[in-house]
């Protein structure tokens, strides 16, 4: 499912949660999908039954701090997501951090990766208080998106 309307989405997640469904949150950009996105994919849902994955949408100030990026329309990069049999929701949002989908929502289990430190992550006392986890997933080293648009610049 993919959702532009937090509220539906909302919706839609407290009734996965009025059926015990644990829901792990994620959030990116994700705009040249690589191996390392599908690990760490995989590895989230690991977590929990439903994985929402919050979407820089293309109306995102990601742009103003990665000029020329995203590649690819929140349309295209969502529906690529919504493909990947690891992801169960799709929200597209275009706020510059996701504290106001993940206040809302609230979920079970919020997966970072690469080197953050758990209590440094947005929400994580609001998702502590309330019985969740937060979890660090270490970073697939050899793939970044990064290098593969430098490596593209350079053939």
């Amino acid at each position: 499912m993919i959702y532009k309307d937090l509220q539906e989405c909302k919706k839609k997640i407290q009734e996965l949660k009025a059926q015990w469904k644990t829901i792990v949150w994620t959030n990116g950009c994700f705009d040249i999908l690589h191996p390392g996105h599908i690990e760490t994919f995989k590895k989230a849902k690991e977590y929990g039954d439903i994985l929402v994955v919050w979407l820089n949408g293309d109306a995102s100030p990601y742009r103003k701090t990665k000029p020329g990026r995203p590649i690819h329309d929140e349309k295209f990069r969502s529906e690529l997501l919504q493909a990947i049999r690891f992801i169960d929701v799709v929200l597209l949002y275009d706020d510059e951090t996701p504290i106001a989908p993940i206040q809302q929502i609230l979920p079970d289990v919020l997966i970072k990766w690469g080197d953050y430190i758990a209590e440094n992550v947005v929400w994580y006392k609001e998702i502590i208080d309330n019985w969740g986890k937060v979890i660090i997933i270490p970073t697939v080293e050899w793939y970044s998106t990064t290098n593969i648009v430098n490596k593209i610049k350079h053939v």
